[in-house]
């Protein structure tokens, strides 16, 4: 067996030059406290509760109020956060994690080992965390408190990805748990983080105000204390041209989620700052439901992945502001990221055209789309209203011309509500799930490729294949990377090459634009994810 320990520390003082008292003034480039800020975003939350919100957009607005128990280095290490210490017991099965001793929620109680033992219990609770109690804290066999702030997880057997599942679960208060706002999120579900939930007007705006007495930033944040802002306000506003407008008209003074042809306004521009970064996690990927419609054929999913030039079409939505996707994982995940997959497979009309011959889709109809036994070839592709952003209406209609034009596919595109989304995952009555996931360390692979019933919480392709199961089990319950790089890099040729699970599109990514007084913008380190506005100030 491999062992692993690792002992993390925090220091009283980071940098001096980070410990700003918040009164220089802005001209000479140090922070100054105080003041507001208006972020204009593209993705609302359809829930609060940062444990129950799988919309990755909106971890920019939550991460302002809640908080973990270590945080990630760029290099995937881990940091210092709510935890100043942790270990993993020789066996590889028990984890123990130090607690600070100074840390409240904003309701007043305490973070201690209880709290924390009362947030992983809960979601085993599947009324609560529904699908979410299948995967890494169903693995957990006891919690206990060592001492006030020391806690210990001890779990069925080894699993490797547990420690990044620890790092990326905000605590709540243990009141939140008591609350009827526990499932929508809202004020009374207290987190520790640098800023209060005040106000949520729905469809409308969310605002948030400093928390005075906040001291327990991560070591991955540019100073310590309070935030140097007293107000940030997030307006949602979906549409990428009103959020551009937004910005350039002096009514915002953030926005995210640039279009492609839109980056050239702030790109180079004097009066605006542009970041850009892809993110951890699964790309943007058309996930094709193997149990369902014409897709249980595999050399129908074959046929439609050879019909489509990917690079053609994001070239022609984004104007080369996107990158390309291949593979299960994002490039900028060190750990895991195979990139033989690249360029492993390629569009080829003729290719999908004679796979559908073959699988005997020979007639057309009318409108020329390939039928069978009098019935037209159409994949349904289920798009959730909630996660269209990034023009991605616009990318799946262009998809649906090539299928149609290169192979006769009839890729019908439905945009439907949360509620029909559910329903229709639950059935698995969809032809193909449109969707992309920022997880880190190997979860969200397990998350997309696990049986349904296994932890498997988002296998939009619903695939089974007891070579999954196998591959994910053997990965887990090692602490070998190697080992596990290499079990992932099968189940990735498997998935993609053998199986065509999914067509990978585009990688995640995010684009900020600011106006020039606007200071300390920056993007989360490893998984990308636009950071809090703690570290943001004004400098006008």
């Amino acid at each position: 067996m491999l062992i692993r320990r690792h002992f993390l520390s925090l220091t009283a003082v980071t940098l001096a030059a980070s410990m700003l008292s918040g009164i220089s003034l802005a001209a000479d480039g140090t922070p100054v406290s105080g003041g507001k800020l208006t972020w204009g975003v593209e993705t609302e939350p359809a829930t609060l509760n940062p444990q129950l919100n799988g919309q990755d957009k909106t971890k920019l607005l939550l991460r302002n109020s809640y908080e973990s128990l270590l945080a990630r280095s760029a290099d995937g290490g881990y940091l210092p956060w709510l935890a100043t210490e942790y270990k993993i017991s020789d066996d590889g099965k028990t984890y123990t994690f130090k607690l600070r001793d100074d840390v409240s929620f904003t309701d007043g109680q305490k973070l201690d080992a209880q709290a924390v033992i009362t947030n992983f219990t809960k979601l085993k609770d599947a009324a609560y965390s529904g699908s979410v109690s299948a995967g890494p804290v169903s693995r957990i066999i006891g919690a206990k408190a060592l001492d006030d702030h020391t806690v210990s997880f001890t779990l069925n057997q080894v699993y490797a990805p547990f420690l990044d599942y620890a790092t990326s679960l905000e605590i709540l208060s243990p009141a939140a748990f008591n609350s009827t706002q526990l499932k929508s999120g809202g004020p009374e579900i207290a987190g520790t983080g640098p800023f209060i939930l005040k106000r949520y007007a729905k469809g409308q705006d969310i605002q948030f105000v400093k928390n005075p007495a906040y001291n327990w930033a991560p070591k991955t944040s540019a100073h310590q204390g309070p935030a140097y802002l007293d107000e940030v306000t997030y307006r949602f506003l979906s549409e990428s041209s009103v959020r551009t407008g937004a910005l350039s008209s002096g009514q915002v003074d953030v926005i995210e989620g640039i279009a492609g042809n839109d980056a050239s306004l702030f790109k180079g521009n004097p009066d605006f700052s542009y970041q850009t970064a892809l993110n951890t996690g699964t790309p943007y990927s058309l996930f094709l439901n193997v149990t369902w419609g014409p897709t249980q054929d595999l050399k129908v999913r074959k046929a439609l992945i050879a019909a489509i030039d990917v690079d053609a079409v994001l070239k022609a939505v984004y104007r080369g502001e996107r990158t390309r996707a291949w593979g299960i994982t994002s490039p900028i995940d060190p750990q895991f990221y195979d990139k033989s997959i690249e360029a492993a497979y390629k569009p080829d009309p003729k290719v999908a055209n004679t796979l559908l011959d073959e699988a005997g889709w020979t007639a057309r109809d009318a409108d020329g789309f390939r039928t069978k036994d009098g019935k037209r070839l159409t994949i349904e592709v289920i798009q959730a209203q909630a996660t269209v952003r990034d023009q991605r209406d616009v990318l799946l209609q262009a998809l649906q011309a090539q299928a149609r034009q290169n192979a006769g596919i009839d890729l019908k595109i439905v945009f439907v509500d949360a509620g029909t989304y559910t329903d229709r995952r639950k059935t698995g009555q969809f032809g193909s799930i449109a969707n992309s996931n920022t997880p880190t360390d190997a979860i969200d692979i397990e998350y997309h490729y696990l049986p349904l019933d296994k932890g498997g919480s988002i296998n939009y392709s619903r695939a089974f294949a007891p070579e999954l199961a196998q591959w994910l089990n053997e990965a887990a319950s090692t602490l070998d990377q190697k080992k596990r790089f290499d079990l992932y890099s099968k189940l990735q040729r498997f998935a993609i090459l053998d199986q065509s699970y999914a067509l990978p599109l585009y990688e995640p990514e995010d684009q900020v634009a600011a106006a020039s007084y606007v200071k300390g913008i920056s993007f989360r380190p490893f998984k990308q994810l636009p950071e809090s506005a703690y570290d943001i100030w004004r400098s006008e």
